[in-house]
């Protein structure tokens, strides 16, 4: 390996020590708690050595972002490919999916949806992890947007749904214990399964 190879490889491990660290203590303490102080003491690095990596906390939310819309897609494929009885069994799962990832990763949510980390949404510019995680959706929404309707705008609707029901239900506006029957109803309802 040369001095080059090895200098970008400790590059990319201190690039996500930091992500990865915003990404604990925002979970543990929220996303007030996360200042380039507290990460440059964390990862026992200089606050130099994390501007050298990111401009700040708004390119660091963006890093979250992106990684948790990676990991929102792998999940909301997962769910739906297990899901073999057909095409409300997929929406079903998806749906249950995504909302298990909006309640067990709230800081990361947040990071993807409600805080400016400088990400372009649904614009050419957009990165390829919120694409995906778009697709992802897509995939399997498409399939039941019905006659004249665009698998698109279909996938949209449902999704802003989901993303309402999630920030609804963590901010204590409804209460959780009729998360699976409201689920039922978007599905039953919405994608008319």
């Amino acid at each position: 390996m040369s001095v080059q190879e090895r200098k970008e490889r400790e590059r990319a491990d201190r690039e996500r020590l930091i992500v990865a660290t915003a990404r604990e203590l925002a979970e543990q303490q929220g996303w007030d708690a996360v200042t380039t102080r507290r990460l440059a003491e964390r990862i026992e690095y200089s606050q130099p050595v994390l501007y050298s990596h990111f401009r700040g906390k708004r390119e660091i939310i963006g890093a979250v972002a992106l990684e948790g819309a990676a990991e929102m897609a792998a999940a909301v494929r997962a769910a739906a490919a297990s899901a073999a009885d057909g095409p409300r069994a997929r929406v079903t799962a998806l749906a249950r999916a995504y909302l298990d990832f909006a309640a067990r990763n709230p800081a990361v949510y947040d990071a993807m949806f409600q805080l400016d980390g400088g990400l372009a949404f649904a614009k050419a510019d957009t990165p390829e992890p919120l694409k995906d995680a778009f697709a992802a959706l897509l995939e399997t929404l498409g399939e039941v947007a019905g006659d004249g309707v665009h698998p698109g705008l279909f996938t949209e609707v449902f999704w802003a749904s989901l993303h309402g029901l999630a920030t609804l239900t963590r901010a204590g506006r409804l209460p959780p214990e009729h998360t699976e029957r409201r689920t039922e109803l978007l599905v039953d309802r919405l994608a008319m399964l």
